[in-house]
């Protein structure tokens, strides 16, 4: 298990002329349909999909010293500090036996993004960004019903608050460097997907040219 990302891990130091495995970043507001876009690309083109908020959810509820940090940050709409949700995931990629990974709702801030490059001295193939309008987002969130504790009104809008203030500048960074592919995610599932898998679908050809 986890050959490929030891392996990359292993080149850091020099001792194996393997590939770094590859990295997507996922990125959209609460609610722009990033989940279950990512599940589709799973299906598809092979990658694993690790979604942060998962990961620390799953923390919480091991009953954890660190699950219960995580749990009193997220009840205040704060940000959990950038090494607790690298660790885990790593932890899951390397547990994973995978190379291509989808890491959704990750970095949420500059602060995340570089400690991620300088930790894990991976750097995103490209970024997946999910535009969506709040309104929009508003609307499916308050419609779903999967029991999740955070979605009523007043903490949906306070997550927008932090998205935007946080996040935008993780975009606006990558932006700069070329690495950013922006959806339309206002659409309907099946619309979003014909776009996602045309950046997919590309990537793969410019791969095996």
């Amino acid at each position: 298990m986890g050959t490929s990302v030891d392996a990359a891990i292993k080149e850091e130091n020099g001792n194996v002329a393997e590939k770094k495995p590859t990295v997507v970043f996922v990125l959209g507001g609460p609610g722009s349909g990033k989940g279950t876009q990512c599940t589709n690309i799973v299906q598809h083109f092979g990658y694993t999909h690790l979604s942060a908020g998962d990961l620390l959810r799953a923390e919480i509820n091991s009953g954890s010293e660190n699950g219960t940090m995580i749990q009193d940050m997220i009840k205040e709409g704060k940000i959990v500090p950038s090494e607790v949700t690298i660790n885990l995931l790593q932890k899951a990629m390397q547990e994973s036996g995978n190379d291509k990974f989808l890491i959704d709702g990750f970095p949420r801030n500059e602060e995340n993004r570089a400690a991620f490059e300088a930790i894990t001295k991976i750097v995103p193939e490209f970024v997946l960004f999910f535009d969506c309008s709040e309104e929009e987002m508003e609307r499916r969130l308050l419609n779903r019903n999967q029991g999740r504790l955070d979605d009523n009104i007043e903490t949906i809008r306070k997550r927008f608050k932090v998205f935007l203030e946080a996040s935008i500048p993780v975009v606006e960074y990558y932006d700069s460097k070329g690495k950013v592919r922006k959806i339309d995610a206002g659409r309907s599932v099946e619309e979003v997907f014909e776009a996602v898998k045309a950046i997919f679908t590309q990537k793969d050809e410019k791969a095996a040219v």
